[in-house]
């Protein structure tokens, strides 16, 4: 076991690294110039020449490369020129907005993708199948922020039963969750069905039938035991997808997450900001994995770390 989670952690610093290194090049190759959006555009070349050698701008992309890899191994990501203080710090402060809309968005998805999935499965190819079928489909299809809107629209301006943005009441989580979990719930509800169909067709549950054990003890007792390493791989992976897709919803909805930070700092060329949202995002889906990888031992003590 723990050469396995050492194993997952080197595997977690190449994918950092990589993942640090790749947003290194790409934000100073985007066209813009940091220095004309700290000083104004007013600004003196003599006045520009300064701001680029305070922020190591006038530097090869190779020194401020080697630069930018210690202090991350000091653990200094540098400072935000626009929101002042260290950047890690500023995103690591928006971080719980993002962590609590993302899990209001997996509880929604569990409550109501499991349950309909579960139904599915009893019923195939009846009309409740059919239309989760369809609707997971549309979900998939409908873009995020068009939806957002939508739903700001119906349910905030028009019908005024939610707030549209942050308000500071639980209700202002409500419109954002549904929006980020849409694609997933039925994405889930099918996963499960099409689990559930298989193991309900193994000799275990045949056994169970012919013993006169109840359908419903069957589906969610035995079959559902079954299912749970699948179903648990997919949530794992469904959270940090839904902190990391929550950057276009935080936008919509004005949610003072990590995504909302970063599409400023992208904005205004905050450099330090940006690397510390990524490397944030990272090490959370990071996180989420290995967490994932724990729990099916927990779930199923037979497995060997071969087997995850």
């Amino acid at each position: 076991m723990g050469a396995f989670l050492a194993k997952r952690l080197a595997q977690a610093v190449v994918v950092a690294f990589g993942a640090l290194t790749l947003v290194f090049l790409i934000v100073r190759v985007v066209p813009g110039d940091p220095a004309k959006l700290i000083v104004g555009p007013d600004a003196s070349a003599e006045q520009l020449e300064s701001v680029r050698a305070d922020f190591g701008l006038d530097d090869p992309l190779w020194r401020q490369y080697a630069d930018h890899l210690a202090g991350i191994v000091r653990g200094d990501l540098g400072d935000s020129w626009r929101l002042g203080g260290s950047a890690l710090s500023n995103t690591l402060d928006r971080f719980p907005a993002t962590l609590s809309l993302s899990l209001a968005a997996l509880l929604l998805t569990v409550v109501v993708g499991i349950p309909l999935g579960m139904l599915c499965a009893r019923r195939p190819g009846k009309l409740l199948d059919l239309v989760v079928s369809t609707g997971s489909l549309a979900g998939q299809a409908i873009p995020s922020f068009w939806l957002g809107i939508v739903l700001i629209l119906i349910f905030a301006r028009r019908l005024d039963w939610l707030p549209a943005t942050v308000d500071g009441s639980p209700a202002a989580v409500l419109l954002p969750a549904f929006t980020l979990s849409l694609p997933f719930i039925g994405w889930l509800a099918r996963l499960v069905r099409s689990s559930a169909l298989e193991e309900g067709g193994k000799d275990y549950a045949r056994t169970a039938r012919a013993k006169g054990v109840g359908e419903g003890t069957i589906q969610y007792v035995h079959v559902g035991r079954n299912i749970a390493i699948p179903v648990v791989t997919v949530l794992g992976l469904l959270m940090g997808n839904f902190i990391a897709n929550a950057v276009i919803i935080e936008v919509v909805f004005s949610w003072p997450g990590i995504g909302s930070l970063m599409v400023d700092a992208i904005t205004n060329r905050d450099y330090a900001v940006v690397e510390a949202a990524i490397l944030t995002i990272t090490l959370a889906y990071i996180v989420l994995n290995l967490l994932v990888d724990v729990v099916y031992f927990v779930i199923d003590p037979r497995l060997t770390p071969e087997d995850a």
